[in-house]
This record gives structure tokens, sequence and C-alpha cells, in this order.
């Protein structure tokens, strides 16, 4: 009788692999010191924190508004400039239509922004030119540069060559072939890459506020600091309103784009 194969054979490698992280993940949770004991009261205390936040204080609606509309107007200038920007940076980096001598720095310099967390961006710029929401524009521009100039170069990477070509050989100019075959191709995927940048920026201005970058983060922690939970939960009940707001409006651009 001869041996057969098993069907479906066990992978001892991957096996390994799990038990050795959930080795690590116990080790870890020691080490950390996390214990029901902890765990226990932490949620005691949640709960009790979660009914002082309770019903929300929007007496206080005007200081709410400008630091809503602060938050807006930052994630609205940082997103322009970043797309505004990244057009360029995206084209340089796509190795299918640049030379590798201006690809691989132009890769560099959008890695070195993507690098760095945006609040870790945004508490340089505090310090370099000062609180306000220059500094969170700054930050979350050069957060928006790394992320869609990353984005757009692997679109145009992914292009088909056929109408590149077939524009250069009528002797078109390259800005003609730039407009006439690259940019049609990636048009609707570069539209839903800004959008999505613009709602990831309307939430990552509530937290650049919190290191002094402007926004209603400066509102939100200063209301954390005075124990003024009620007008903390407005605050948190605002910005999720405005994030589904600015989800509904996206999901009907894409659907128009269709």
């Amino acid at each position: 009788m001869t041996n057969r194969a098993a069907a479906f054979p066990p992978n001892w490698p991957a096996r390994l692999g799990l038990l050795a992280l959930a080795g690590y993940a116990v080790f870890a949770t020691a080490q950390l010191d996390i214990t029901w004991t902890r765990l226990g009261h932490g949620m005691g205390e949640g709960a009790r924190f979660l009914a002082r936040m309770f019903p929300p204080n929007f007496a206080r609606w005007e200081l709410l508004l400008e630091g809503m509309l602060e938050s807006l107007q930052i994630a609205v200038l940082a997103s322009a400039l970043g797309i505004l920007l990244s057009l360029p940076l995206g084209l340089m980096a796509a190795r299918n239509l640049s030379p590798w001598f201006v690809a691989a720095p132009t890769r560099g310099f959008i890695a070195l922004c993507r690098s760095l967390h945006y609040v870790i961006v945004a508490i340089v710029f505090v310090k370099a030119i000062g609180f306000g929401v220059l500094a969170g524009v700054a930050a979350l521009t050069i957060a928006s540069m790394g992320f869609i100039a990353k984005l757009f170069a692997e679109a145009i990477e992914e292009i088909s060559m056929k109408q590149v070509e077939a524009v250069r050989a009528t002797g078109a100019p390259p800005a003609s072939v730039l407009i006439y075959a690259v940019l049609p191709q990636v048009a609707s995927r570069f539209v839903g890459f800004c959008l999505y940048q613009l709602d990831s920026n309307l939430r990552n201005s509530t937290l650049v506020g919190i290191v002094g970058a402007g926004g209603i983060g400066g509102t939100l922690f200063a209301a954390f600091k005075r124990f003024d939970y009620d007008f903390v939960c407005a605050i948190l009940l605002a910005i999720i309103a405005l994030i589904f707001a600015a989800e509904v409006i996206s999901g009907r651009i894409r659907a128009a784009m269709r």
C-alpha cells in the first residue's frame, strides 16, 4: 500500500510563526503590566467619565463653530496645496515616464514626507513658525504630498503605454502627451485620491490643534483641561457630524464621476 500525500499538508512554518506571535503577545502583556484588575478599574473610570459627558452642552456654540470653521479651512487649504504640489511630484516619480535619475530622488522625497506622523510634523512647525493655523496647514500639506504623490505615481505606472506612444508618434509635445494620453487614464482615480485626502485632512485637522496648530483640537484640549466634559461631548458630536457630512458629499461626487 503506497503512502498518499495529504490533500492539505500542514504549514508548519506558519503554525510556528503564529505560536511565536502568541508567545510574544503574552510576554509583552506581562512586561507592560496589563492585568484584568487594571482593565476592570479602567472600565469603571471610563463609565464615570462618559456619565459626566452627557447631556452635551452647546451653550458655547459660537466658540464651537469658530473652531470647526478653522479646522475646515485648514483641511481645505492643506488639501489644495498638497494636491497642487503632488501633481508634478507624481509625474516625476512615475518610472514609466521619467528617467531613473529623476524618479529615484523624487520617490525618496515622497518617502521622506511619509516617514513622520503628521502630529510630529505639526509639532516641528509649531516650534519653527509659532502657534496657529499656519503650522497646521503646513503639516497637513506635507502629509498630503506624501500620500497623494505616491498613489498618483503608482496609478501612472499602471497606465497603458500604447496611448502614450500613439500621441507621441504624432509629434505632440510632452505637455500634450500628459493632457491627452496620461491624465485621461488616471483622472477618475486621482479624483478619488483627492477626495479621500480631503476627508482624511478633516479628521487630522482636529488633532493638530491639540499641539497648538489651530482648529477645533485646541478648543477640545482646553475643554479637557477645564474638566468641561459636557462641552467636550458637544465638540465630539460636532466633529462626527462634520465627518459624516464630508463622507456623504464625497460619496455623491464619486458617484457622479462614474
